[in-house]
């Protein structure tokens, strides 16, 4: 350089060893992440996991079944990214990791939607045969699961698409088939009559799962059941008026649903509640409630009952006890219409004085608690002589039948879901036989079908259930087992289990049959005349082989009774039950014929559990609502015919709301589309959004939380790139002897040893946020704002031979690998890009382990030394700020600010260290005190003072640093003596 001519300037940026990468800064993911998908495909990535698993303890997350019908929303978004990061994750921690997808083929929807194409066409459904609609059921099946399953894999989900599991497999229908046999087997399959959440449109029962609830207004009534008889008992002991008073009083009940008064049998009552005898004193001339009647009535409620009957004025005449309560017999309100039987009063725990009258219209057909007191009390019943039968009232239409005299052929619902005629037909009949005290209207939350959207209601059906409390050949029962199983079972969050707990504690026997053609079948044969279902394992065999061979549209083929009967019975002895099963049970029964059938599972075979002696662990991940949906009829099928639960740990997230906290809906126009989202910003973005969030509670996403997620990833993306571009000129050279190591290299790899055990923790508790915090902190501000803001000028500027180089190189290999291995199973695209950036793309970045740095890496006295420099630092950079701030100063390598320190522990801390090149700036010096008034002194940084000032000397060409001219190699005159053996080097590798 001594023979340049000054005035012509060399260009020493070409000299300095700046990042060299080809991932881009834009990131492109729209176009970057397809390129991936297609390139783990070529690679089989899938197949390579699970090759290199083999023989470690498994982890198999057991998909819940999606339904395939429609494109993926926002919330299927959510549960296969968080399915996908706990397979990863997992994966990388040591399991075999499994995911193999799968889709819930079966049920209404579907058949709704093959209707709907039908109408359309002026085709009716009941002129196709039925293995024909099925047919065409199971095509429309097959092109949605198609559809989605490419919209999943999109996401960056890896697992077995090309083996999924469907219900509507033929093995899968055949091993459905088995397990509700197995049910029949053990005694707990039964016909029963109960009322049911009905849908008239759907002509179908719904499961609880199946049901919304919307605001719907209902008519109301108050009506009047006159005392027929007090018993004995009441009389030999009642005062002679009192019991005058109660044998001319009429009992009024309040109901929302004035149909079902037909199906009327009993009148609850609580012995909790006072009750009272009134009088009415005055009221309109053309009044129901007519001067004179008397009524007994809730006390707590008499004044608002009469004062919606515009009773204007009423008085108390006794009190009424619930022992004098028990002794009535009433008449039915409709006694003259063909409804004389007696109605007996019970006394039932259901009942409140919150609202109405006191007293609760009891219609067994039509309700739970009105099933479950008349159900309760049939001994008693009995001995009154009174018919327990329950009645059928209402038919699968919607319409009154001939069991609810009068009113034959009204309608509760119309084919269309709108309200019927049967209401006013019911509140007509009781103005004219003088029994209706009031009426109105009221807006409430009612039961709608989750598809049709339409209300539905309770009506005495016969249908197919499994017994909740009949004991097996054990001594225990469903329900017992199943309470058993969910203390054995992790629930994550904690809160599912009680949730999980009470449902089941609660909740009646399971209704598995459904009347619909989409579905298989509950396979059993009935005796026409004792009603008793065949249990034969012959017969039993036959049909489920034939349903592995053929599928179960089997059961529907001409001839099938005879075929599967066989010639030892006779045909028209048995009855072929074609109504189908519950979706429910379906997927309920899905780990009988995935993890438990290796024949079409290899992969899953020799899986052993921890219940079974074994070290494997399944785990079962849904939405909340799961716990009375899949997670509540595996459990329930699951237990019913294994005697365990079929999951060791259950993971439940919440829902996905708008921006505002809003559920999502198109009227609202808050939707957002996974597609749009991916479309215009990656699938990386929703799986960044995914971890960020609380998936335990209800998540947001919208336009401002995506922008948030997208400046997060681009932040984390640009730290990966700068070491991607740093390491290109690392030469491999292993990390050398850590003792020999400078104190800022050790620092970074005792951070690696701290973040180790926290990223291993948070992946094993499925705690993504956690993982995302950490390493936003760590890359961020540990990494880009101090370590490599502090390594830049001695990467790009030192000799290349300069061990202190070399050794932050290798400690950047280090951390590039712990951060792009914990970031893999959220970043999936990325991480993987990046991956293949460095090591080329003959592996996976989730082919390996997560990143594990020793424990003798860590360090905690020197992290505490560094805590006390890094706050000296900070005073310095706030100075610094507000010297550029005010023009006074440009880049912090102008400056040689001068330090006080008052405290001893931090001028103790910086001794030995170059405050310079940790505060980036020419020169530093550092003097013992408490510094001049003058000087900068941070609010939160006690005993460290700061002046301002320009550095001396010269600016280095090369570096910009400030330097004493006269310590300047007379060769490189314009650059530190540093520089100056970079340039002889740069000049020997280049022949200069």
């Amino acid at each position: 350089m001594s023979d340049q001519n000054p005035t012509d300037a060399f260009d020493y940026s070409k000299t300095l060893l700046l990042p060299e990468t080809p991932f881009p800064m834009r990131a492109g993911l729209p176009e970057k992440e397809p390129q991936i998908l297609k390139s783990w495909e070529e690679m089989d990535l899938y197949g390579r996991l699970r090759r290199s698993a083999r023989g470690r303890d498994r982890f198999v997350l057991h998909d819940g079944p999606p339904y395939a019908n429609g494109h993926l929303h926002i919330g299927h978004a959510l549960n296969k990214i968080l399915k996908d990061m706990v397979t990863k994750s997992q994966q990388m921690l040591g399991f075999d990791s499994d995911y193999v997808p799968g889709w819930d083929c079966h049920g209404l929807p579907i058949e709704w939607k093959i209707e709907e194409e039908y109408r359309s066409k002026g085709k009716n459904k009941d002129e196709v045969p039925v293995v024909e609609f099925r047919q065409e059921c199971r095509a429309f099946a097959t092109h949605w699961l198609n559809v989605q399953r490419e919209e999943f894999k999109r996401l960056g989900v890896v697992g077995d698409w090309a083996n999924p599991y469907q219900t509507m497999t033929f093995h899968a229908e055949a091993q459905i088939a088995e397990e509700i046999i197995k049910f029949a087997e053990s005694g707990q399959l039964y016909r029963g009559s109960k009322p049911v959440m009905w849908s008239v449109v759907e002509k179908t029962a719904l499961a609880e799962a199946e049901v919304e609830y919307h605001d719907y207004q209902s008519d109301m009534i108050w009506a009047a059941f006159p005392v027929r008889a007090v018993a004995p008992a009441v009389a030999d002991t009642a005062a002679r008026d009192k019991l005058a008073h109660l044998k001319n009083a009429s009992v009024v009940i309040w109901t929302t649903t004035p149909w079902t008064i037909p199906g009327n049998r009993a009148i609850s009552y609580s012995n909790r509640i006072a009750y009272g005898l009134y009088r009415v004193m005055a009221s309109p001339a053309d009044n129901w409630a007519r001067v004179g009647n008397t009524y007994i009535l809730a006390k707590a409620l008499a004044e608002s009952v009469f004062k919606q009957a515009k009773v204007e004025g009423f008085e108390l005449v006794a009190d009424v006890s619930a022992g004098e309560l028990a002794g009535l017999t009433c008449a039915h309100p409709l006694a003259n219409l063909g409804y004389g039987f007696d109605v007996p009063l019970l006394d039932g725990d259901h009942v409140t004085d919150d609202a109405g009258t006191g007293f609760v219209h009891t219609a067994p057909g039509h309700g739970r608690e009105d099933f479950e007191i008349w159900m309760a009390s049939g001994r008693m019943l009995a001995e009154r002589a009174i018919e327990t039968r329950i009645p059928y009232t209402v038919d699968g239409d919607g319409r009154l039948t001939k069991e609810a005299p009068g009113f034959e052929g009204r309608q509760v619902i119309t084919e269309k879901g709108d309200k019927g005629d049967a209401n006013q037909a019911v509140i007509d009949a009781l103005v004219a036989a003088g029994r209706l005290v009031a009426r109105g209207r009221l807006k409430h939350q009612y039961p709608h079908s989750w598809r049709s959207k339409k209300p539905v209601i309770f009506r005495n059906t016969p249908q197919w259930f499994i017994a909740m409390d009949k004991p097996y050949d054990d001594g225990t029962t469903l329900r017992q087992r199943a309470l058993k199983a969910i203390g054995e079972t992790q629930w994550v969050p904690e809160s599912g289990e009680n949730r999980i707990r009470g449902m089941i504690e609660n909740r009646p026997d399971w209704v598995v049959s459904r009347q619909r053609a989409w579905g298989v079948p509950i396979a059993v044969f009935v005796n026409r005349d004792s009603g008793e279902i065949l249990r034969d394992p012959t017969v039993d065999l036959r049909i489920i082989e034939a349903f592995r061979q053929e599928g179960a549209d089997a059961w529907f083929k001409a001839g099938a009774k005879e075929r599967f009967l066989g010639p030892q019975y006779k045909a028209d002895d048995w009855d072929k039950v074609d109504d189908v099963l519950d979706v429910w049970f379906d997927s309920g029964s899905t780990h009988a014929f995935t993890l438990e059938r290796p024949q079409d599972f290899p992969n899953f075979a020799g899986l052993k559990r921890k219940v079974d002696g074994g070290a494997d662990t399944v785990m079962y991940l849904e939405g909340s609502d799961q716990h009375r949906g899949w997670f509540h009829s595996s459990l329930l099928e699951s237990c019913g015919t294994r005697g365990r639960a079929p999951y060791d740990v259950v993971l439940t997230h919440g829902f996905v709301l708008d921006g505002e906290g809003r559920k999502m809906s198109k009227s609202l126009g808050n939707t957002v589309a996974p597609q749009d989202v991916i479309k215009q910003s990656g699938a990386d973005i929703l799986r960044l959004w995914v971890a960020a969030s609380d998936y335990s509670d209800d998540l947001r996403i919208g336009k401002e939380i995506l922008q948030t997620t997208s400046d997060a990833y681009r932040k984390l993306r640009n730290t990966i790139r700068w070491m991607l571009g740093a390491l290109a000129h690392h030469d491999g050279s292993a990390l050398p002897d850590v003792a020999t190591l400078p104190d800022l290299e050790r620092l970074m790899l005792h951070r690696l040893a701290e973040l180790t055990p926290q990223i291993h923790a948070a992946y094993r508790d499925y705690d993504y946020k956690k993982v995302f915090a950490a390493l936003t902190q760590f890359m961020n501000v540990e990494l880009s704002a101090f370590y490599f803001d502090i390594r830049k000028d001695r990467l790009y500027c030192d000799p290349v031979s300069a061990p202190a180089r070399k050794a932050a190189l290798a400690v950047i290999e280090e951390i590039f690998k712990a951060v792009t291995t914990w970031l893999a199973p959220v970043l999936s695209f990325t991480a993987e890009e990046a991956w293949w950036d460095r090591y080329g793309r003959d592996g996976s970045v989730h082919l390996q382990g997560f990143y594990a740095a020793p424990e003798a890496w860590l360090d905690p006295a020197l992290d505490a030394r560094w805590e006390k420099i890094r706050k000296v630092r900070r005073a310095v950079t706030g100075a610094l700020e507000l010297e550029r701030a005010g023009k006074r100063l440009g880049s912090s390598l102008e400056a040689a600010p001068v330090v006080h320190l008052a405290d001893p522990e931090l001028m103790a801390a910086v001794e030995g260290i170059d405050l310079a090149e940790v505060a980036i700036t020419s020169a530093i010096r550092v003097v013992a005190g408490e510094g001049p008034a003058t000087a900068y002194r941070a609010d939160d940084i006690r005993g460290v003072a700061v002046e301002p000032a320009k550095a001396a000397g010269v600016k280095c060409a090369r570096s910009w640093k400030y330097f004493d001219p006269a310590t300047a190699d007379p060769d490189f005159p314009d650059i530190t003596p540093r520089d100056a053996a970079a340039m002889r080097e740069w000049q020997q590798r280049h022949a200069l």
